[in-house]
């Protein structure tokens, strides 16, 4: 995997993990070897050719290039809504470490993690990807689920589409938002192992809009999930709404 595309962060537990170093979608049966860590926009040197004492030479591609190179890709998987568009430009003008295509790949896995985790009930990983609000709301619907003896399951088959609909920079705060949308099973049982909700043979396409932010002066790469939001039609009622 290219240096270029690996994302460092620093868990809990001391741990480092990778991401995916690709852009595209998660398809079943393509599990990941580690849960991943945080989510981060480090960009590592690029492969450019080196200077003259033999170092690494990092190419920087402007905000507007990253822009066209994203808005290009011919699957229409990950894309910027034109709304968008120039506050994220202030955003990579503000933070010269942030690469657009390596936040939404890490967005990606992120997503998959935390909806994977959720319903696992794994409030360790949660805690290191979530802001504490988001945290607090997702911990009180596993203690809520716990109380009744009920059991989910939930496996996101793959992401169809990762679109960032609005950005914002106030002051040292930048924010994020994505709209995703993913086909998953998802299905949840009583204590004595019958169905009450979903199906775990049938696949159905959700919806997620989630804010990712992060204090860009800060020595701390993550962005957390600050917010995840719903109530439109599509929305994946088996994560909660939080801000």
């Amino acid at each position: 995997m290219p240096a270029d595309l690996i994302i460092y962060a620093i868990v809990a537990a001391g741990l480092v993990f990778w991401l995916r170093g690709t852009l595209g979608t998660r398809q079943e049966g393509d599990e990941p070897a580690t849960p991943p860590a945080p989510l981060t926009d480090i960009d590592k040197p690029a492969n450019a050719a080196p200077d003259a004492k033999g170092r690494p030479v990092k190419t920087v591609e402007t905000p507007e290039a990253q822009l066209l190179a994203l808005n290009e890709d011919k699957a229409g998987i990950i894309g910027v809504e034109d709304l968008a568009q120039d506050d994220l430009i202030a955003i990579m003008g503000a933070d010269k470490s942030f690469n657009i295509k390596t936040f939404m790949a890490a967005a990606q896995d992120a997503f998959v993690y935390v909806v994977e985790a959720f319903a696992d009930g794994d409030r360790a990983a949660l805690k290191d990807m979530l802001a504490p609000s988001v945290y607090k709301a997702f911990e009180q619907a596993i203690t809520d689920r716990e109380g009744r003896e009920e059991i989910a399951q939930t496996e996101i088959h793959s992401i169809v589409s990762a679109q960032i609909i609005e950005a914002a920079l106030n002051g040292k705060t930048a924010a994020i938002t994505l709209r995703f949308v993913a086909d998953e099973t998802s299905v949840t049982k009583d204590k004595d192992g019958k169905i009450i909700a979903g199906h775990p043979e049938k696949t159905t396409r959700m919806t997620d809009i989630w804010t990712f932010s992060r204090d860009i002066k800060s020595r701390d790469p993550r962005w957390l999930v600050t917010e995840t939001r719903g109530d439109f039609e599509g929305d994946n009622d088996t994560i909660p709404n939080a801000e």
